[in-house]
């Protein structure tokens, strides 16, 4: 069913304020998905806070004219999803991990600002550790030597503690 004028543009002006606030674009083909799988995934994205959706690529053309997300205008061939997020690491985690357990959803190309990325580039952004997991690590990474000191000044007076205490059972 065709889009009249009027609703071409309230899609475009809806998918450039998406695309106005996005760290990270990814598009995929969906070609052969039934709509079950297609809901899953929309309930996935939505989950995650990303914007899912299936648009025709001349709308989507116009939306990212002019915005640093114009070098995917090229990449657009085919029945292609988009997910626009503020969050790049989790439109990538998303969609990823829903490609691995469906063979027909196939992720093409991905953008984070002027940057386009491949396939392997998306597929090594969502496998990086999320931003709690990174913080732990850090802190992690930080309190050990704090640790370790603490536990080499507690072995002076355990050393002492067991050489009084062989002494004792010696004599």
């Amino acid at each position: 069913m065709s889009l009249n004028l009027e609703e071409k543009k309230a899609i475009v002006a809806e998918v450039s304020a998406q695309v106005a606030n996005a760290q990270a674009i990814i598009m995929a083909e969906y070609r052969g998905m039934e709509v079950g799988q297609m809901t899953q995934l929309r309930a996935k994205a939505r989950e995650a806070g990303i914007y899912f959706r299936v648009i025709k690529n001349t709308l989507v053309r116009r939306a990212v004219a002019d915005t640093p997300y114009a070098g995917l205008a090229e990449h657009m061939v085919g029945p292609l999803a988009y997910g626009i997020s503020e969050n790049p690491v989790a439109a990538a985690k998303v969609l990823h991990e829903f490609s691995k357990e469906n063979e027909k959803f196939v992720i093409k190309v991905g953008a984070m600002g002027e940057n386009v990325m491949s396939k392997e580039d998306v597929t090594a952004l969502a496998i990086l550790p999320s931003r709690e997991e990174l913080l732990s690590k850090l802190l992690g990474t930080m309190q050990a030597p704090i640790a370790k000191f603490v536990q080499t000044l507690n072995e002076v007076p355990t050393k002492f503690v067991r050489g009084l205490a062989a002494v004792r059972d010696s004599k």
